[in-house]
């Protein structure tokens, strides 16, 4: 059966702040650097009790923050790109253009394409969505038969303009170029070494690793120098690389991340991370790039290597899940298939008496309709999605409850009132969003809400090439099914059974990594996944809070025996030193404080750019 948890009368869940305002004076304080001369703009003062902070910010720029962190608004996992590579037609960089429209839910912070032409390998990226990236002067820029491109959302990195990809370098036999959708996880490990025989990065991103060792390779020809590196990382990488004359798609030996190759009506060779861009550019689909398979496409044709003997594979479950297109094929598999057959699984295994099932759109409606199909009831737009919600948004000075979600998301009253409600969504990550939707929909008159989620609870972090938070800010990872109902107000909540997930996938469910659900991972992480500072700060970007999605700072963990005073004040004094040295204004905000540490904001000197620092006690 079903995980599932059930009341008969729910009650509002107060959930109380973390950040008090404390009643007595100010035990300490700390310093803050300003760098102007002229009357400060910010000015920040902690008072300290013995269980809470306050922050007090006089910057204009703190009112772009609502308390209620309209951040969280949208905390679903991320995948991190998409990739295309094109070989054999006049028009390969205005196709990839195209391709890489079709890939944009899989990145929308940066895009690129390298084309090649006169033996030149000519490169265009940008920070922003394919359609502000590239115009028709910028395309005439970039002739030629053979091109790759690249749409990216961050896990490794930061999103700056150095960090967008395709990467183009030159060694002492030529030019290559790079494309990578996926995560390195022993990264580190392999900068460091680098960076001790004398390498020099550029950038902040894992794949920038990849070219330095096929640079430093002494393996000939320059496939095997892919193979030499390919050798040495470890992870989840799909790649097209591209040289002067040859098109190049690498997978990893599990597979992690699809590739697929297709081809056009004029012989042109296409690789796409999903089929949807085949479709688009009128790409016949042939069949994926196996898993540790390497293809060559130039002049001679098509040309298949074995990289190295690979493993069972370990396809990401959460490509059907959420990332995928529906009209994808993703790993051989509809991906519109598996999630009506994940609702109806819901359905039948997680059934409440209700009169109308909607959906959390887009990515939980395919699941909604093989609910409502499989449970017998009407199925219909409860809530309906904004498409066109921009990056900044400066909220009322008078507070709006739930304001991310609001913008994203508007309740149908006609649907929705005096029914009882099955919403369905894909997944549940913190917990927060659902909060949310869930006191949206009773708002709007919804008599009850019953929850039912397409995927197994999500207990760990992703280190595969997929955006998810810390296991600690996992809901799932730190409470009950019936709890997580408490904590998001609803009148039941099921998830999809993980045994049922595996037995729809039948003989192909050994195939999936599941480490999210279970923690077992194939490739054992090697380095902590956080969020590190790069080098945004003078990358001329500029955004608002979300738009950073956090620079997280490891410190020094507090010796237990330290009182809790000592612990505060060491930390604090940590954040506020290290804020100084970095040149950053000022600390504008105090966005959280547990007893396990305190997380705040710091404006950049330019005043456009901001950070938020946590520090662990």
């Amino acid at each position: 059966m079903a995980m599932a948890a059930t009341a008969a009368k729910p009650s509002p869940i107060k959930i109380s702040s973390s950040i008090s305002r404390p009643t007595t004076p100010p035990c300490f304080s700390f310093p803050t650097k300003t760098l102007n001369p002229k009357p400060s703009s910010s000015s920040l003062s902690l008072s300290h009790s013995s269980s809470s902070f306050i922050a007090h910010s006089h910057a204009p720029i703190s009112s772009f923050f609502s308390d209620d962190d309209s951040s969280s608004s949208d905390e679903k996992p991320r995948e991190e790109c998409g990739v295309v590579g094109i070989f054999g037609d006049p028009e390969a960089s205005r196709l990839c253009y195209l391709a890489l429209h079709a890939l944009q839910h899989r990145g929308q912070e940066g895009a690129g394409i390298v084309c090649v032409h006169d033996n030149l390998l000519q490169s265009i990226t940008g920070v922003g969505l394919v359609s502000e990236v590239f115009n028709q002067s910028k395309l005439d820029q970039l002739p030629g038969d053979l091109a790759i491109g690249h749409v990216r959302y961050s896990t490794a990195g930061q999103s700056m303009l150095k960090n967008v990809q395709p990467f183009v370098a030159g060694y002492r036999f030529g030019s290559v170029g790079v494309a990578h959708n996926g995560n390195l996880v022993n990264y580190g490990a392999l900068r460091a070494m680098l960076e001790e025989k004398g390498s020099i990065f550029n950038t902040s991103s894992d794949t920038e690793v990849v070219l330095h060792l096929i640079a430093i390779s002494k393996a000939r020809p320059f496939l095997l120098r892919i193979v030499d590196a390919c050798e040495q990382v470890k992870g989840a990488y799909s790649m097209v690389f591209v040289t002067q004359d040859k098109l190049v798609a690498v997978r990893d030996p599990y597979g992690f991340r699809p590739l697929v190759m297709g081809r056009r009506s004029n012989g042109a060779v296409v690789f796409a991370s999903e089929t949807c861009a085949l479709d688009l550019i009128e790409a016949t689909y042939e069949r994926e790039v196996d898993p540790g398979e390497l293809v060559v496409v130039d002049k001679g044709g098509v040309s298949s290597h074995c990289l190295m003997p690979h493993r069972e594979p370990k396809q990401c479950i959460f490509e059907h899940i959420y990332f995928s297109l529906p009209n994808s094929v993703v790993f051989g598999r509809s991906v519109y298939e598996s999630r009506r057959v994940f609702g109806e699984i819901l359905a039948t295994e997680a059934p409440v008496e209700c009169d109308v099932v909607i959906a959390v759109p887009d990515s939980g409606v395919v699941a909604a309709l093989g609910y409502a199909a499989k449970a017998g009831v009407p199925f219909q737009q409860g809530l309906i999605r904004s498409h066109y919600v921009g990056r900044t948004f400066i909220e009322p000075s008078q507070k709006i409850r739930d304001f991310g979600v609001k913008l994203k998301l508007s309740p149908v009253r006609a649907v929705l009132k005096d029914k009882r409600v099955v919403v369905v969504d894909d997944s549940i990550v913190r917990g927060t969003t659902s909060s949310k939707i869930v006191r949206l929909l009773k708002e709007a008159g919804a008599k009850e809400v019953h929850m039912r989620i397409a995927s197994p609870p999500i207990i760990g972090s992703c280190y595969y090439g997929v955006d998810t938070p810390s296991s600690e800010e996992l809901i799932s990872n730190r409470m009950k099914v019936e709890e997580i109902r408490q904590f998001i107000g609803c009148d039941s909540l099921a998830f999809l059974p993980f045994d049922s997930l595996q037995g729809m996938l039948g003989t192909e469910a050994p195939n999936f990594c599941y480490a999210c659900f279970t923690g077992n991972y194939p490739v054992e992480p090697r380095e902590d996944k956080v969020k590190r500072v790069g080098d945004f700060m003078d990358d001329g970007m500029t955004g608002n809070f979300d738009s950073i999605d956090g620079a997280w700072i490891p410190a020094n963990r507090i010796h237990k025996h330290e009182s809790d005073n000592e612990s505060e004040e060491r930390s604090i004094g940590f954040l506020f030193n290290f804020a100084s040295d970095l040149n950053f204004l000022d600390v504008i905000q105090l966005r959280g404080w547990t007893r396990s540490g305190i997380l705040l904001v710091c404006q950049c000197v330019d005043a456009y750019h901001w950070v938020h620092f946590y520090c662990c006690l």
